[in-house]
């Protein structure tokens, strides 16, 4: 089976010669994931290829991914970061997958000050753009998600993949899931996607996290095995990487044969067009 990882920070270090800007969100951990470490992961777990999504602390800038992908194009492809409020990035979508490794972009929409560019115009353009120059989007939105119908209704032909479920990162167990219904009912947009990442660190139990499973089984019957994809967020999980696969490989009873193949690496493959 061809595991791939849906979404996979890495990073480098806070300095002057590339310094971070002042951001509201903060690292996982203090020493950074760098390329080499995560293909010494990947290896250890059985992890074919990781879909890299540069982490906001590090400002909107995709070096560290890109080459990553460049050094390991068989391993590594990137979904990159753009700043959707600047009027300059008007103009870099069409050419966007023009850049070697690069599949689509990935956005964030869960702090103060980025929540309201769904519904303030700031972010209009891009599904425009987006869907024109036909590059997949992976969007965080938690608190949000009405908000994503209406733009996958109005733009049917982009790709939206929505992040972690559309969970909050600070809420735990069946707080962390109140809002559920608004996800399935997303299922509905054919053009809508789902990663199921980062969920252990939505759980005060340990392994296997039984109290995801019901969950998780929600999501797979809503969006079915080639639109819900496998994730980690490896930097900040609470278990070990092997876990974070036989999570879903051998204890959740309903993912088996095809299913847990497309689940697994296949279908964000076919979603964002890069190739097994």
């Amino acid at each position: 089976m061809d595991i791939v990882v849906a979404q996979v920070h890495i990073w480098g270090a806070n300095t002057p010669q590339r310094p971070w800007p002042d951001r509201e969100t903060k690292p996982h951990r203090p020493v950074p994931l760098g390329k080499d470490e995560l293909l010494k992961e990947m290896d250890a777990a059985g992890v074919r290829r990781a879909v890299i999504v540069p982490p906001s602390w590090e400002g909107d800038r995709n070096d560290l991914g890109l080459e990553a992908a460049r050094l390991h194009p068989d391993r590594f492809a990137v979904m990159g970061r753009l700043a959707v409020e600047k009027p300059e990035s008007r103009g870099l979508i069409d050419g966007w997958k023009r850049q070697p490794g690069m599949l689509g972009a990935r956005f964030t929409f869960h702090t103060p000050t980025q929540r309201p560019w769904l519904t303030d115009g700031t972010a209009a353009w891009l599904w425009t753009a987006a869907e024109r120059a036909q590059v997949p989007l992976m969007i965080h939105v938690p608190g949000s998600l009405d908000k994503v119908d209406p733009i996958a209704v109005r733009h049917p032909g982009l790709k939206l993949v929505i992040d972690h479920l559309g969970r909050f990162s600070h809420l735990r167990d069946a707080a962390a899931f109140e809002d559920l219904p608004l996800l399935l009912a997303l299922a509905r947009r054919p053009n809508v996607a789902v990663k199921a990442s980062a969920l252990p660190c939505l759980s005060t139990g340990n392994y296997p996290y039984r109290g995801l499973h019901d969950v998780i089984r929600q999501v797979f019957d809503a969006f079915g095995p080639q639109r819900m994809f496998w994730g980690t967020d490896l930097s900040r999980l609470p278990c070990s990487y092997k876990q974070a696969i036989t999570m879903f490989t051998e204890e959740l009873a309903f993912l088996v044969g095809r299913d847990r193949e497309l689940v697994m690496g296949q279908a964000i493959c076919a979603w964002l067009g890069w190739k097994l």
